[in-house]
This record gives structure tokens, C-alpha cells and sequence, in this order.
């Protein structure tokens, strides 16, 4: 999908790389750049004190491109990486602007040696404001600062985290979005342009629904316990095998009498506590008692014959265990084979899109630390001495 595009990376963590790995699986070239210490990621299990070798998390947001290491605070080095930028598509990077600036990769430096170039910056906070140059990771910019956790959180609740990466991975998908509106601008103009997102942004952007109402009435309803729910039909319920399942609702509630009959109760559809919205409302802790009582007889496959029967809209709450051996993931294409580089694949998560037709996941491994240097820079006209005398400075490695 993405062959020709060439994609030059100063990047780490989750983020910037992980839209580069999208790309990657879609065809584009992507080269990474990193300083002679590497991704701090590439240690992100030393961390948890253990001595597990595999890195699936960096492997994911790695594959398919191949690693260099250039330290850009030597002349030599700095050198060889505008090299790159010369002839690339796109330069991504998630560097705080500032230390950008210092070393010359700002967008105004990088507009004048590549005026083609597209420049993605993804940063926490954005690129106006006092907090440009603050410190933005996904639990701390996407998730807290953006108003996701307090409205996820349910009232009276301690706010907690999300899992690795959740926000960095929505702000990945934003940047590649980004990234190939200018790439096609690019076609009519013949110009390069900045592209930006942030985790903040894009974390508003994530609860836009629930923005909109609060920019629009300055008010917004807490997210509830399940017998305070604001419809209390949209909602989760357990099986008698001890499975939860997600209900969901149509709007103005046109399915209420086909969920009444999936519960073997239809007769509640007469029930003057329940005849209309207002009413399941206003009478909620009565209904989702006797919804509990009614799905807690039930198996999970009863259930899901009952409701699939009626058409209704409700899934079970499954864990990432199961998940993977979901038949309808597998079909849906949630995973990839991922080349491990000795001949076997390892299992992982695909990119949110899928091409039929196409080539559109991983072409190969992660690269280990530095393992393409002497090749890329081959490629660029270093011969074997030029890039021997590099690595006796310390500019590449």
C-alpha cells in the first residue's frame, strides 16, 4: 500500500514508533534512528525486575524496519541523519521541541534541507503553549490530564490506570492519519508540511462525545455504578456460569421489547415502571435488579442464543486470554504472523486496518540495536572506511 514512501524515525517509547510500524506493515520504508544507548523501551521488562528475554511491546511497534544508531550530538552523526532526512518522505519524531531545536532537527531547520519533507511531531502536550516542553506519557497526558480517567472512573471510585500503552496506540493511529492526509496534500502542492498531534489532543478527542455535551451545556453526567447507570439497560449483567456480558441499546430504547422477551420476560415491556425511557430511569435500581435475577438463570450460551435470537447488540466481557482464541478476532484478522528473523513468526497484534488484496502486515523483525547502520549508511555513499572512521568517533554505531 505504502511502497515508495520513505519514513525516517527519531523516536521512542510507544507513540511516534507505533505509527511508524503501521506504516511499516503497509509497505513504507521506515528507517530508525537511535542513540548509541537505543529505545529506552528495549529494556521495558527490566523494569519489572525479570529476567524474561522476548520483548514483545517493543517488538510490536518495531517490526519491519530497519535500526540505525546515530549519535546526532556529534557533527558526523548529525550529518548522516540529515542525509536521511534529505531523501526521505517523512521525518517522525516525538522529541520534545526544544531539544529539537538545540540539535537542529526543528521543523524550520529540517523544511530547508528536505522542502518535500513531511515533518510529524507527536508530543504530549502540542506545540503552543507553556507545556510544550513538559514531560507526556499516555497514562499522564492521554489519560489523566485529557479528562478520560475522571469520566471513566466510576463516582465514589479511586481513578486508576490504563493498561501499557492504550493511549499511545489511539495517538499512533491519529499520527498515521495525519501523516497521509499530507502525504496526498503533498501530491497537488509539491510541498512538505508540519503535521502535529498530541496524547492530550487526541485523548479529548477520544471522549469527543462526552466533550461536545460538556462544551455545549457545560455539564456532564458521572460515569454510575450499574444500579445507578443513566440507562439502566445499557449496562453489564452476569450469567449463571459466572461470565459478564455487555448489553447495549438502541437509541430512543426501540429494542426494550425484544431485550424484555431475550430475558424470558416480556411482559415487563406493560410494567408501568418501565414503559418509557423516563421511566427505566426513574425506576433503574428496580430494573437492573430483576435484569440480574433474570440473566443470572442463564448460561453465557443460553444467553447467547436468547439474544441473538432478538437481534439485540451485547457481547461478553472477554479477557485478553480469551480473546486470542476468539474465532471471530482470528477472522477479523486481530493478529498477525511477525517474521522473527531465524525462519518461524512469532503471534502478534495487526494494524486497525485491513487491506484485502494487499500485502498489509509485518515484513520482518524488530531490528536489534544498530543492526542496519553499516547498511543504510552504505546506501548513502559512506564507503567501508567512511564508516569505520564514524564508529572510532562514536557517531554511529
Amino acid at each position: 500500500m505504502l511502497k515508495g514512501l520513505k519514513v525516517i524515525e527519531l523516536a521512542t517509547y510507544i507513540a511516534a514508533p507505533g505509527a511508524a510500524a503501521i506504516m511499516a506493515d503497509w509497505g513504507a520504508e521506515v528507517i530508525k534512528i537511535e542513540s548509541p544507548k537505543g529505545d529506552p523501551m528495549r529494556m521495558f521488562f527490566d523494569s519489572f525486575d525479570t529476567d524474561q528475554n522476548d520483548n514483545p511491546v517493543f517488538d510490536m511497534d518495531n517490526r519491519g524496519k530497519r535500526g540505525v544508531v546515530l549519535d546526532i550530538s556529534k557533527p558526523e552523526g548529525r550529518e548522516a541523519a540529515l542525509k536521511l532526512v534529505r531523501g526521505a518522505d517523512v521525518f517522525l519524531t516525538n522529541n520534545r521541541p526544544g531539544s529539537l531545536g538545540r540539535s537542529g532537527f526543528d521543523y524550520e531547520s529540517l523544511k530547508k534541507e528536505n522542502p518535500r519533507l513531511i515533518y510529524a511531531s507527536l508530543t504530549g502536550y502540542g506545540l503552543e503553549g507553556p507545556d510544550i516542553d513538559k514531560a507526556g506519557m499516555d497514562v499522564a497526558s492521554f489519560w489523566s490530564r485529557s479528562g478520560v480517567a475522571a469520566i471513566t472512573t466510576p463516582k465514589g471510585v479511586e481513578p486508576f490506570p490504563i493498561r501499557t500503552a492504550m493511549g499511545d496506540h489511539v495517538t499512533s493511529m491519529a499520527t498515521v492519519s495525519a501523516i497521509l492526509a499530507a502525504v496526498f496534500e503533498r501530491q497537488s502542492t509539491g510541498v512538505g508540511r508540519l503535521v502535529e498531534t498530541s496524547l492530550l489532543r487526541t485523548g479529548v478527542y477520544s471522549i469527543g462525545s462526552d466533550m461536545a455535551i460538556q462544551l455545549r451545556f457545560g455539564k456532564l453526567a458521572s460515569t454510575r455504578p450499574r444500579h445507578a447507570a443513566v440507562n439502566p439497560l445499557a449496562n453489564f449483567f452476569k450469567t449463571s456460569d459466572g461470565r459478564w456480558i455487555c448489553l447495549l441499546v438502541r437509541t430512543g430504547g426501540t429494542d426494550w421489547p425484544q431485550i424484555a422477551a431475550g430475558v424470558g420476560h416480556p411482559e415487563w415491556v406493560e410494567d408501568p415502571r418501565f414503559l418509557k425511557n423516563r421511566d427505566r430511569r426513574l425506576n433503574g435500581n428496580d430494573l437492573v435488579t430483576l435484569m440480574d435475577a433474570a440473566i443470572g438463570e442463564m448460561t453465557l450460551e443460553e444467553l447467547a442464543r436468547r439474544f441473538d435470537a432478538e437481534d439485540l447488540t451485547w457481547a461478553p466481557v472477554q479477557t485478553p486470554r480469551e480473546v486470542v482464541q476468539d474465532e471471530q478476532a482470528i477472522a477479523a484478522g486481530c493478529f498477525v504472523d511477525v517474521p522473527d528473523g531465524k525462519g518461524g513468526f512469532n503471534k502478534s497484534p495487526a494494524s486497525p486496518a485491513r487491506f484485502p488484496g494487499a500485502e498489509d502486515g509485518p515484513r520482518g523483525p524488530a531490528p536489534k540495536l544498530g543492526e542496519h547502520t553499516d547498511e543504510v549508511l552504505a546506501e548513502l555513499g559512506y564507503s567501508a572506511d567512511d564508516i569505520a572512521a564514524l564508529r572510532s568517533t562514536g557517531a554511529v554505531a
